[in-house]
């Protein structure tokens, strides 16, 4: 009796611990879908019998799906099997939804099947993003059920950027590789990547072999703060480091594979101490010139009246086109002095040849400078590009309509800009500023250029200002965050203060306002969290699990 009794409590254990578990997926992802209609029907259900389906004809509709097939192994440990044009029960990637909008997307979810079918190859990328972050991360040895849905999402914006700065502070290919995965997983489709500062030129450009033998190493850097610690106190340490142009095409050929495209940006007239200590001949005085060691602003420019300057900008932007398929070339053009310009005879016999007199508005030197930045411009259209350029490239007046600008300093430049009718990308230093402090108590956070901004203070900006009408609004294509890196040396460090404030940014760009709510941000942000500690990024903790236990300091 006490034998049958016992066979009976292991068989009941037995069954038990073969009795399904499941969880089930979430479409409230971040960036929010514009529409999520339920059809209440029956669920799909996911196991290792799925398949993951594309067109035969579709290379890249193939590479998608294995991006999914990653994931979906990542999240789950199913390897499921990738095969092109397969039916029974199939998760189908398609590009054959009709929408004005080529990132546009339709998820429909049945019983028998999960259908994305995007109205571009973007569009089905963005759709695959959904689904991946709708599936709990830690889903190992569960049924992942994805209730019936109809899911139809576009971006508001077609410009969604991010930068990163690696002039001050370079970052390794593995690094840059997953800075790209996580702009990838928050719908950003621009890479602002700026290669060159007074600090060290970070881009092999073989006619110039000296901006890497010599542009890119400083002799030291400065320990603390450039505005607090004072006196300046240097490490009397080596820096210095390049991308080699074969880095270069690895990069950019992983960042198309994830529609994200690269925006290089070789900053200029300004911000060029390091080439031009290489190139002494291409400033005003001649140098001798020393690769920065501290952070700023310094008066030692490009001479914008010397023609082999300009045969420099030529050289330079040619290898820039040649490595990057961008349609955008960022040219800089922001903190510039004039000091030199005023007192170099070259660039006062270039203000007079050209006839750049100072009026009401501009300095003779403004339009030197804007002079200047319209050549490059009209090299770079010569080439099929067109410029984007910090907001002072407004300033002398010389600029082509076709010039894009980014409104830094405040959101006056993308207003300036709009009503002139320049496309305008808005970044505002107050709000999308990724190397202020996230936290209040300056303490507790790690080394950085000072100020504070919050996730809820991304989270409420509004990139379009209300002092435009409707249809200068038009001429907002989206807004952009910098992540400058004077005080961050570590890709951990940049991490910590790029997440979780992506994902604010991730739902300005693309989510409309009406739809836009801080507490469901936050607790749609518990699975992005989860899916931070997976792939083992150092996010900052400020609002982590406030939906729990945790308060708000924001």
């Amino acid at each position: 009796m006490k034998r049958s009794l016992l066979l009976i409590i292991i068989s009941v254990f037995v069954l038990a611990s073969c009795e399904k578990v499941s969880v089930t997926a979430d479409y409230h992802v971040i960036p929010l879908p514009q529409e999520i209609t339920y059809t209440g029907n029956n669920p799909f259900e996911l196991d290792g019998k799925t398949v993951i389906t594309y067109p035969r004809e579709s290379e890249v509709l193939e590479r998608t799906a294995m991006f999914l097939s990653d994931y979906i192994k990542d999240f789950t440990g199913l390897q499921l099997s990738v095969l092109p044009d397969a039916a029974g029960k199939v998760i189908k990637l398609a590009s054959e939804w009709r929408h004005d909008n080529h990132e546009a997307y339709q998820l429909t979810v049945t019983q028998d099947a999960i259908v994305i079918n995007g109205a571009g190859d973007a569009g089905t990328f963005y759709g695959l993003q959904t689904l991946r972050k709708s599936m709990p991360v830690h889903s190992e040895n569960k049924t992942v059920v994805f209730p019936a849905v109809e899911i139809m999402d576009y971006p508001r914006f077609g410009y969604r950027g991010m930068h990163l700065d690696v002039g001050r502070h370079l970052f390794p290919v593995d690094f840059i590789k997953k800075y790209i995965d996580l702009l990838a997983l928050h719908n950003v489709n621009y890479f602002h990547w700026h290669l060159t500062d007074d600090q060290g030129w970070r881009i092999e450009i073989k006619k110039y072999p000296e901006l890497t033998e010599i542009a890119s190493i400083r002799k030291e850097t400065l320990i603390g703060n450039l505005l607090t610690d004072i006196p300046h106190k240097f490490d009397g340490k080596p820096y210095g480091g390049y991308y080699t142009q074969d880095e270069i095409k690895e990069i950019v050929k992983y960042t198309q594979a994830r529609f994200v495209t690269i925006i290089p940006e070789i900053d200029m007239p300004g911000h060029m101490l390091a080439a031009l200590t290489a190139y002494p001949e291409l400033g005003c005085t001649g140098g001798p010139y020393e690769v920065a060691t501290k952070w700023g602003v310094f008066e030692d420019v490009l001479c914008a009246g010397n023609e082999k300057t300009y045969e420099f900008l030529e050289n330079v932007f040619a290898e820039i086109v040649a490595l990057f398929p961008s349609k955008y070339i960022h040219v800089g053009g922001d903190e510039c002095p004039k000091t030199r310009w005023k007192a170099c005879p070259k660039c006062q016999a270039m203000i007079h040849k050209s006839g750049l007199k100072a009026d009401s508005k501009h300095t003779a030197e403004a339009k030197l400078q804007s002079y200047m930045v319209s050549r490059v411009e009209k090299t770079l259209k010569e080439k099929g590009r067109e410029i984007i350029g910090w907001d002072e490239i407004l300033e002398g007046g010389l600029i082509s309509p076709d010039a894009i600008i980014l409104s830094w300093r405040g959101i006056e430049g993308g207003i300036a800009a709009a009503t002139n009718k320049h496309k305008a990308i808005m970044s505002p230093h107050y709000n999308l500023y990724f190397d202020y402090n996230q936290g209040k108590d300056i303490r507790k956070e790690p080394p950085s250029i000072g100020e504070y901004i919050p996730v809820r203070k991304v989270y409420d900006y509004e990139p379009v200002p209300d002092e435009l009408t409707e249809e200068e609004a038009k001429y907002i294509i989206g807004p952009q965050a910098n992540l400058w890196t004077e005080y961050i040396k570590t890709p951990a460090h940049a991490e910590y203060m790029l997440l979780p404030r992506l994902a604010a940014l991730s739902e300005i760009q693309w989510v409309f306002p009406e739809n836009k709510n801080y507490q469901s941000f936050l607790s749609r942000m518990d699975n992005m969290f989860e899916i931070y500690k997976k792939k083992e990024c150092n996010f900052a903790k400020h609002i982590y699990h406030i939906s729990a236990d945790h308060p708000d300091m924001n």
